[in-house]
């Protein structure tokens, strides 16, 4: 099959099916990608989270760019972006024509409260997942449980972390790992 329309379609079906943003979509992405189709390792797939999450835009969409552009460089790009994009732009502008028909609608703002809980368990998953992986312990939890607060608590901007974060792992990796091998 075409790996053009292979990876349009591979997308556009996680966009169709994820509530909740990029970050519910951590799951079905990974299911889909390193599971089923192996366009990426695990490995891949957790560095692509965390350069996804650290690049402006949406986090969807970041990266749905990168694999589309590790299969098939621009191209490849182009048809995983769109087929991310496509779903919720389609959703949203059916919403944008009927929601004032449905806007006051009780049924279908219960159907809305409902979702909401779903949602968080989708984000928090993959979060846990992803700390699981970047081999968090008792001794490493610190740090996100810190940036959070600290983002959270005292308003620090959320670049900073990242500024401060990249900093440290480099600080690491050139003087600190290296004596510990």
């Amino acid at each position: 099959m075409n790996i053009y329309w292979e990876s349009f379609k591979t997308f556009f079906k996680i966009g169709i099916f994820t509530l909740g943003g990029g970050y519910a979509m951590i799951p079905l992405i990974e299911e889909e990608v390193v599971n089923n189709k192996k366009w990426v390792s695990k490995d891949e797939m957790l560095d692509l989270i965390a350069i996804a999450q650290s690049c402006p835009g949406v986090f969807a969409i970041n990266i749905a760019t990168f694999i589309g552009y590790k299969l098939r460089k621009t191209r490849g790009a182009i048809c995983t972006t769109l087929g991310t994009a496509l779903p919720s732009f389609l959703i949203i502008l059916a919403i944008a024509i009927f929601f004032s028909q449905f806007k006051e609608n009780k049924i279908v703002a219960a159907v809305f409260r409902g979702i909401r809980p779903a949602v968080v368990a989708l984000i928090a998953v993959p979060t846990f997942r992803l700390g699981q992986r970047a081999k968090l312990n008792w001794y490493t939890i610190w740090i996100p449980v810190v940036c959070a607060l600290a983002i959270w608590a005292l308003g620090v901007s959320p670049i900073y972390i990242i500024l401060i974060a990249g900093l440290a792992g480099y600080l690491y990796g050139m003087y600190i790992k290296p004596t510990q091998s």
